[in-house]
């Protein structure tokens, strides 16, 4: 095993694919599928599931991916300090559902973390996709929320997809309006007063399931509701037609200043938000320092 077959394995990982994953590393094809499956008969693991729609990793494989992440940081760090090297583009990716707090810590990360280069990807997407996504490596965190309505469905896919939950902080739940909204003077709204104004969720594509829903009590039927698929028009709808939606509460003033507020909605239920990762796989540096990152924004 070299720290090439390491570099190589992390490189597909990354892109997906072998042909494009040799593009990158300006290798043919042939040579890396080739010495990837070396790789795989020195260990006696399949790291790489081959498939007719191309390839994905294996369970074995994303935990292997972990440890595989952790030794190349490290190797470029004796270069860096005792080569004089220079440090390889970091890499780092986070997939998570429409949440603020989520785009602060990703700042933080960048500006402390953040060397000359750098190839990070921040995804606000699908719940079911960001399940998808740490299942796949293609994000090697996830953020999404959990309540008593999800939790069995939700828990389930995590289980099957060998991921973790870990927490990040309970909320009651909150609605989201303009300043200007004549709600936003209440201390405390309740359903019924809710039901004139338009109601903004977020749409879930093909898995457009209550269970994936972004907001909770999604199974109560409303007159007016607009589905969108990313925050800033939803904010923007919040002011142009005095919309509402249903979050944790937790919102950043830094990035969306005073004209969005929360405000306490009359409601038992808590909303349990977290983020995911392989249960048995090895955080990266980038990862660890997001995940207090994270913390730090909910503060």
């Amino acid at each position: 095993m070299t720290l090439q077959q390491l570099r190589y394995v992390l490189e597909v990982a990354a892109r997906g694919s072998m042909n494009e994953a040799a593009k990158r590393l300006f290798i043919s094809q042939p040579s890396l599928s080739s010495a990837i499956k070396e790789l795989e008969e020195e260990l006696q693991l399949i790291i790489f599931q081959r498939t007719n729609k191309g390839i994905m990793l294996s369970k074995e494989g994303a935990e292997f991916l972990g440890y595989a992440r952790q030794v190349i940081e490290q190797a470029e760090l004796l270069e860096s300090r005792y080569l004089n090297a220079k440090p390889s583009p970091q890499h780092f990716s986070v997939s998570t559902q429409h949440y603020a707090f989520a785009v602060n810590a990703f700042v933080k990360l960048v500006r402390d973390y953040g060397h000359e280069e750098y190839e990070l990807s921040l995804r606000e997407t699908k719940t079911h996709e960001i399940i998808q996504d740490v299942k796949d490596q293609k994000s090697e965190i996830g953020i999404l929320y959990m309540n008593d309505f999800n939790n069995k469905v939700i828990s389930r896919l995590l289980k099957n997809a060998n991921l973790m939950f870990n927490s990040l902080f309970t909320a009651k739940a909150h609605i989201f309006v303009s300043a200007h909204n004549p709600l936003a003077k209440h201390s405390v709204v309740t359903l019924e007063q809710l039901r004139e104004y338009p109601y903004l969720y977020f749409e879930q594509g093909e898995y457009n399931s209550f269970h994936f829903s972004e907001e909770i009590l999604s199974t109560i039927a409303r007159p007016k509701s607009i589905r969108v698929s990313d925050r800033a028009t939803l904010f923007n709808l919040l002011i142009g037609l005095n919309g509402y939606t249903i979050s944790t509460g937790v919102l950043s003033k830094d990035l969306n200043g005073n004209d969005i507020i929360p405000v306490p909605l009359a409601s038992d239920e808590t909303i349990h938000v977290g983020w995911i990762c392989h249960q048995n796989a090895a955080l990266s540096r980038l990862a660890v320092a997001y995940v207090e990152a994270l913390q730090e924004a909910i503060q």
